[in-house]
């Protein structure tokens, strides 16, 4: 039986699959197309509706049928949430997922890092490739709640504090940020004029700004950490947001949405950030209660994690790095998925555990983990990155390092592996891992 770390995926039999949850957690699903959208509020499964077509939740199992999935679903991904009122993640041991085929064989495990402060953990994922099934170890944290993780694949979900009935949605499924300010329209405008499509409004991102411009007014600075110890980037993954790629602008002494955007227009590295053409989502605050009264803005604009985003990413640093090798003559990498699960689990190890470092808290070393993932090789070799938004920025970044470069440029390599994960102190961390 293998073990899966975040990241990694395994194909499926034919037939049914059961995952198990043991302990204080409550199971959920949700079957959506490849949007990440349902198809109504029956994909929704839960304790208060625990069969639909082709999933069927009993107790802390679920088990998936994917041939009897609605037609057009092409994903089922499965959450956990404690299950004792006010319970957090805190107070309980990470939950351990068990795989199983229709006869009871064990197929696979995840355990995920144990989550902060976040209330709901997306685990894993069903997802449909060719004419086969693959399940995908995801291990992110939601801090929105059940409800919010719902709203936020497309259900619709009674406000029962209020008894107000639904929650208003936009067509894309999210609860609405509002332009209320004229905010959205200006950015659109701007982008539009740059050749970039226009970003729309995400609840999620506008928490994690008024989040982030409130402890900077507080504090009276700029600042992407701020004195809670909160990191601008952990304060985007909190509210629920699990990005691919994330940019921000912290900025002081605008008083009104038009003149920020003015402000970031002025300068190219301010405007190339609003102009980037890879965002699709905004989130944005101002708050002045602070000591100096002055204005601060927290603007955030976001890629969404998919897995085909995850992989497109990935390929792409491979190729760049490959483009390298054979400049200085060297022969291509080829990208090996045992090496490519390692790298994957200890990026996702350094953002869940707040560390930054070739050698894990529990000691463990590049050749330690490319052996536990099953990858036998006689050499190996690891760079590590954070902080840069795109493939180019950290390719770039190693080959002017000449520790990583001479890491690429090494003719005893033969296989390759990448890993990235968003949410740190310092935004996305990345690693490559080599073997020959």
């Amino acid at each position: 039986m293998t073990e899966l770390v975040p990241g990694g995926n395994i194909p499926l039999p034919g037939g049914p699959v059961s995952v198990r949850v043991p302990g204080a957690f409550d199971v959920s699903a949700l079957v959506t197309d490849d949007g990440g959208k349902v198809d109504g509020d029956g994909d929704f499964v839960f304790y208060n509706q625990p069969r639909v077509p082709g999933a069927c939740l009993r107790g802390d199992t679920l088990t998936v049928d994917p041939a009897r999935l609605r037609p057009g679903a092409t994903r089922v991904t499965v959450a956990v949430s404690p299950s004792g009122p006010g319970t957090g993640f805190g107070a309980l041991p990470s939950p351990t997922l068990h795989v199983t085929d229709a006869r009871g064989r064990a197929l696979t495990r995840f355990t995920p890092a144990r989550p902060r402060q976040e209330t709901v953990l997306l685990l894993v994922e069903f997802y449909r490739r060719g004419e086969g099934w693959k399940l995908r170890a995801l291990g992110q944290g939601y801090a929105d709640g059940l409800a919010g993780l719902a709203r936020d694949f497309g259900v619709d979900v009674v406000d029962e504090a209020g008894g107000a009935g639904e929650a208003a949605e936009e067509p894309d499924g999210r609860a609405p940020a509002g332009d209320s300010d004229g905010f959205l329209s200006l950015v659109n405008s701007a982008r539009s004029a740059a050749g970039s499509r226009p970003v729309s409004a995400d609840a999620r991102l506008v928490t994690a700004a008024r989040a982030h411009a409130a402890a900077m007014a507080a504090a009276g600075a700029l600042s992407v950490e701020t004195r809670d110890g909160v990191s601008v980037h952990q304060r985007v993954v909190s509210a629920g947001y699990a990005y691919l790629t994330v940019g921000e602008h912290l900025v002081s002494g605008p008083r009104t949405p038009a003149e920020f955007v003015t402000y970031c227009l002025r300068s190219e590295r301010t405007r190339r950030t609003l102009h980037e053409a890879a965002f699709t989502h905004a989130g944005w605050a101002y708050a002045a209660d602070g000591p100096s009264g002055d204005t601060y803005w927290t603007a955030l604009w976001a890629v969404p994690l998919t897995p085909d985003g995850l992989d497109r990413t990935t390929s792409k640093v491979a190729d760049l790095t490959n483009r390298e090798r054979v400049r200085a003559g060297l022969p291509a990498l080829a990208v090996d998925p045992r090496l490519t699960a390692a790298a994957q689990a200890h990026s996702a190890n350094m953002v869940a555990r707040d560390f930054y470092s070739h050698t894990d808290p529990d000691g463990g070393k590049p050749w330690d983990r490319a052996a536990a993932a099953g990858a036998a090789r006689r050499t190996v070799g690891e760079n590590i990155a954070c902080g840069q938004r795109s493939p180019a920025d950290v390719v770039e970044g190693w080959m002017n390092s000449p520790g990583h470069r001479a890491n690429i440029l090494k003719a005893d390599f033969t296989h390759i592996g990448i890993g990235l994960a968003g949410g740190g102190r310092a935004g996305t961390y990345w690693t490559q891992l080599f073997g020959g």
